[in-house]
């Protein structure tokens, strides 16, 4: 998924930087991830650690997450559902009449076609449920399979706060479920969909890494279909690109950021704390450093790495083509 603040290409550099700035092995260690988002962290280091908390204020992160990091185990008869999933009739649903071009909504985030298919797999791993046909683990399993399969033909330049005029290319292509596989282990994780601010007071471990919004743009309206597939629940689309209501997040906001941080810090009951940052973001540098000085130990590394596009073909006036990803580190 082309992601927003995804940290795919960054992940080697963040696992190298946070096992070299800790004292002794990752093998015992509690590894919270609280803004979560697609999840990339958390799994890469699942393999190596005792335990994740993992957490995000979006439903549809902790969908995704509640896959990735919550399952453990092996998916009974898996290929089976995906297949039976593949396998249904389009239906006119809440994605097709809201969000297709052929719908009333007149909205074109999917092709008539996918958007129908969208609503027959979402209603029937519903109705899989709903009926006891699959437990909680297939359910996010089989969502997480649909949530991404879906992401893949959408017809949106990759965030969904507004859809094309024309279907792309990938758009005109006809939506095929593929399993989201997850890393098998025998360790219990935690998976929240929670405000970080107020969690923080309920959890512990020891390594914290902080990965929030770097700006005023805000993952509830750039994601909102995804979080509507997801809940599969029922609202009236507001405006021209159909939002449904969504949290704000302190993080996307200049006046509150700094607040919300420092409580984030004062409050966090872990060893070290990791903090994704770059140059371009809300809190400049001194001030992210001023505040993590006063509670421990503190240092930073930093990289460069290319910034987030949509489209690859999308004509954008940036400053520039690369940001500088700072880590902040800090020892309490």
């Amino acid at each position: 998924m082309n992601y927003i603040g995804s940290k795919h290409k960054l992940a080697k550099f963040i696992i190298h930087s946070i096992s070299a700035a800790i004292d002794g092995k990752l093998t015992d260690k509690v590894f919270c991830d609280l803004f979560a988002g697609t999840g990339i962290i958390g799994k890469n280091f699942k393999p190596y650690v005792k335990k994740i908390i993992s957490n995000d204020l979006e439903y549809y992160s902790y969908v995704l997450n509640r896959n990735y990091i919550g399952n453990c185990t092996t998916i009974k008869n898996k290929t089976n559902f995906i297949f039976k999933l593949n396998a249904l009739k389009g239906i006119d649903g809440f994605i097709y009449n809201n969000y297709c071009r052929g719908g009333h909504g007149q909205r074109q985030y999917f092709s008539d076609w996918n958007g129908r298919k969208i609503d027959a797999a979402r209603t029937q791993i519903e109705d899989w449920r709903k009926h006891n046909e699959i437990d909680e683990n297939t359910y996010y399993f089989l969502l997480t399979s649909l949530i991404e399969s879906a992401d893949k033909v959408a017809n949106t330049a990759s965030v969904y706060g507004a859809y094309l005029k024309n279907l792309k290319k990938s758009a005109e292509k006809k939506i095929i479920i593929q399993s989201a596989e997850f890393y098998e282990d025998d360790n219990k994780h935690e998976v929240f969909n929670a405000d970080s601010n107020i969690l923080i007071t309920q959890i512990e471990g020891d390594i914290l890494y902080l990965d929030p919004p770097y700006n005023a743009r805000q993952y509830g309206a750039n994601y909102h279909i995804l979080n509507t597939i997801a809940k599969y629940d029922v609202f009236v689309p507001k405006g021209k690109t159909g939002l449904r209501a969504y949290d704000k997040s302190n993080f996307c906001s200049k006046p509150k950021v700094k607040i919300a941080f420092e409580e984030l810090i004062k409050n966090a009951q872990f060893k070290y704390i990791f903090l994704s940052y770059n140059n371009e973001g809300l809190m400049p540098f001194d001030e992210i450093k001023d505040i993590m000085e006063k509670y421990g130990a503190y240092n930073f590394v930093s990289t460069k790495y290319q910034r987030f596009k949509a489209d690859k073909d999308e004509n954008r006036n940036h400053k520039a083509d690369h940001t500088e990803e700072f880590l902040h580190i800090l020892k309490k």
